[in-house]
């Protein structure tokens, strides 16, 4: 990790050194820009579109300009097929300057929702209302889990621990709810977030700091939206099953892309007050913190990929997730994350450290 580091040092190094009296920056070295995007791209995890990943895609890899990829239904024909890609996205890897494995992950949180054929069966909702919830929160993080190990997948975008907050709603119409009940969200989240882990696939957590009291139409997918929870009712509630699963080891923490007034007037992966303030410091979490899709409709009013991704980066966000099936929506984020670098705009000290927890996280996975 100190090679990434000490490449973001040397970018703000060489512009300061080189910045002359308009400010332009074009004067620094090539060799130090291609640290900066090589720096930029490990923060950025890709997409593709069908079943076949393009040779943009896997030339970006084998430079080691790419943290991970994400995999949707449409890139996944079968078991047997979506192990083939992997094995070829490492093989690519395996070529490139980056030491630590390729973030390989999707969404395979139980019933619904489930990019892979297979475990787990149940969706959240299922477990809950279950006669044994604990354990069959224990059984699906285990499935989850050995799917995903079983094709060299190493993430999963699961558990959610969303409080859904009546029958119906955003989270509940789609069983992506564990329950109502905080407590029972805490202990059946940090159940899932255990026996998923234990099968060595890291476990993201999402979606911070809550999106159970959205209805059904406030879907940040396709539009902005506000939620309107008291600061007392935030945190008891919504934080509460984070704290559980941040406790039992959780490695990663999604995003909402809400926007949370209580705490501030910009979407959530989008204010250092949420993520930097409430996560990390008030909730005392340090491992890798995730974007929601960067293409989300939720962001309409922030501009183009590239102005989002460093509105992220700027936020504390460590991990730009680009999901639009477009590797080059990918490199418009790792562009953008390059410039704001070597011009100043993002600190090169928290740029080093977001690549440290990164790599950090890379390094203990297979």
């Amino acid at each position: 990790m100190f090679r990434w580091f000490a490449a973001v040092l040397l970018v703000a190094g060489a512009v300061t050194a080189t910045r002359g009296a308009a400010g332009a920056v074009d004067a620094v070295d090539a060799e130090v820009m291609a640290f900066a995007r090589q720096a930029a791209g490990q923060r950025v995890v890709y997409s593709y579109p069908g079943l076949t990943p393009p040779e943009s895609l896997l030339a970006r890899i084998r430079a080691g300009e790419a943290a991970g990829v994400i995999f949707f239904g449409e890139n996944v024909s079968s078991l047997t097929q979506i192990s083939g890609v992997v094995a070829q996205l490492r093989a690519a890897a395996a070529q490139s300057p980056a030491q630590e494995p390729l973030l390989l992950m999707t969404d395979q949180e139980g019933g619904q929702i489930r990019r892979l054929p297979g475990e787990p069966a149940l969706s959240h909702k299922d477990i809950g209302q279950s006669a044994n919830p604990g354990a069959a929160a224990t059984n699906a993080g285990h499935g989850a889990g050995q799917n995903l190990a079983g094709v060299d997948m190493n993430v999963n975008l699961a558990p959610v621990l969303d409080v859904f907050h009546a029958p119906g709603d955003l989270m509940d119409q789609y069983e992506r709810s564990f329950s109502s009940d905080s407590s029972a969200v805490s202990t059946l989240g940090a159940n899932y977030v255990r026996a998923q882990q234990a099968e060595g696939v890291a476990a993201t957590v999402k979606h911070f700091p809550g999106l159970g009291t959205a209805n059904a139409a406030d879907n940040t997918d396709t539009r902005p939206v506000t939620l309107n929870v008291s600061l007392s009712t935030l945190r008891s509630v919504h934080e509460a099953p984070y704290q559980a699963s941040i406790s039992a080891g959780a490695k990663l923490v999604m995003l909402s892309w809400a926007v949370y007034p209580a705490l501030d007037s910009r979407p959530a992966g989008l204010s250092s007050v949420v993520v930097r303030q409430e996560l990390r410091s008030r909730n005392g979490f340090t491992g890798v913190t995730v974007s929601d899709a960067l293409e989300a409709g939720a962001l309409r009013d922030y501009g183009s990929t590239g102005n989002r991704a460093v509105l992220a980066a700027q936020a504390g966000v460590d991990l730009i997730l680009a999901s639009a099936r477009d590797v080059n929506q990918g490199d418009q984020a790792a562009d953008a994350l390059a410039d704001a670098l070597a011009d100043g705009t993002l600190d090169s000290g928290a740029f080093g450290d977001a690549l440290a927890r990164v790599n950090t996280l890379r390094a203990g996975l297979s």
